[in-house]
């Protein structure tokens, strides 16, 4: 599992709705604060002082209410169905770095980091909830709150989607004029990397609210539907071996921020396609998906022989049909399909003009 999963299953375990949700609710009721550690093992064992060991206590939202009283923390099985230890005190590593100013936040977050268990702080008075992991920290917001800005960011996402699809609609017209060039390759994936990190953002949201993001998460899925396979096609067709080492772009921007995602030439660089001025020709690739039940096999056949999407083009039925696996059929469905294409184009022309 990696970081990030573990990340959502912590909020994923505190949406609304869940047991230790209603647990975490029952505490801020009665005004009184918690330290709550989700995971046991040698590891935090090995930070404890005093409180004492609850062997075989069933979770239970009341029964944790209860416990949070005393002033010590409490310490949960990784899955929450077991109460493992009870107003303890946690003594990690006091040379962790860390910014928070309160003794169970300062606490939270050093144990957070030193054993990689998620620590939930219930704040006493300020009716506040925060989540601290390893990847740092999370305040829960209640789910008026969350929907809000849920909503907000799929107005967001519905912008930069369209917007996607204008752009590789305009790369399209391109390739056919033959005209192409590395900027415009590059900004097809910059905003599919755009909708990509907009998404990651309300996956968080549709997750920490559980149930009621029910809605959230089927928008969520249909604006992103077939975004992951664009990014991936254009890639395929201006890399510079085929088929690349790495299919996907957007695992190679996963990590650059939305700042640096802006930035047309750095993108360029960490994908390897070159100077933003330079031409370049697609090798037909993308095209070729458009094609209904056209096997892989085929399609990497057509491109290994024909090279770039101007050859496809040109090609006639005779041509296709030399490739293995196309057959005589297939070659004048591709042959319909390439004319409708530059036909197509020339509509594009006359209507901008």
């Amino acid at each position: 599992m990696t970081k990030r999963d573990a990340a959502l299953d912590v909020l994923r375990s505190l949406a609304p709705g869940t047991p230790l949700r209603r647990a975490v609710e029952l505490i801020l009721s009665q005004d009184s604060g918690a330290l709550i550690v989700l995971g046991y093992g040698p590891d935090i064992e090995g930070i404890c002082s005093g409180g004492f060991h609850l062997e075989g206590a069933q979770f239970s939202p009341a029964r944790l209410a209860e416990l949070a009283k005393m002033d010590g923390a409490v310490i949960l099985e990784e899955g929450g169905e077991m109460i493992r230890r009870a107003n303890v005190h946690l003594i990690p590593d006091p040379d962790i770095p860390t910014l928070e100013t309160g003794t169970r936040h300062r606490t939270a977050e050093r144990v957070a980091v030193q054993t990689g268990r998620p620590v939930v702080v219930v704040s006493q008075g300020r009716s506040m909830v925060t989540v601290y992991t390893r990847r740092g920290k999370h305040e829960l917001r209640s789910p008026t709150a969350l929907l809000e800005q849920a909503n907000q960011n799929l107005l967001t996402l519905e912008r930069f989607r369209w917007r996607l699809n204008e752009v590789e609609s305009r790369l399209t017209q391109l390739e056919v004029d033959d005209v192409v060039a590395c900027r415009d390759v590059v900004r097809v994936l910059q905003r599919a990397a755009l909708v990509h990190h907009i998404a990651r953002d309300l996956e968080h949201y549709s997750v920490e609210l559980g149930g009621e993001g029910q809605l959230t998460r089927i928008q969520l899925e249909d604006l992103i539907t077939g975004v992951k396979e664009t990014a991936e096609q254009v890639y395929v067709d201006y890399a510079r071996t085929f088929p690349p080492q790495t299919r996907q772009p957007l695992d190679l921007l996963e990590g650059l921020s939305t700042e640096h995602l802006g930035d047309p030439s750095r993108v360029a660089s960490l994908l390897g396609l070159g100077p933003l001025d330079a031409r370049m020709r697609p090798r037909g690739y993308r095209a070729l998906n458009r094609v209904p039940r056209l096997p892989e096999t085929v399609k990497s056949s057509l491109v290994a022989r024909f090279g770039e999407l101007q050859s496809l083009l040109r090609a006639s039925v005779g041509d296709l049909d030399e490739v293995e696996g196309v057959g005589r059929a297939r070659a004048r469905q591709l042959r319909h399909y390439f004319d409708r294409l530059l036909e197509s184009n020339r509509a594009w022309a006359v209507d901008e003009a």
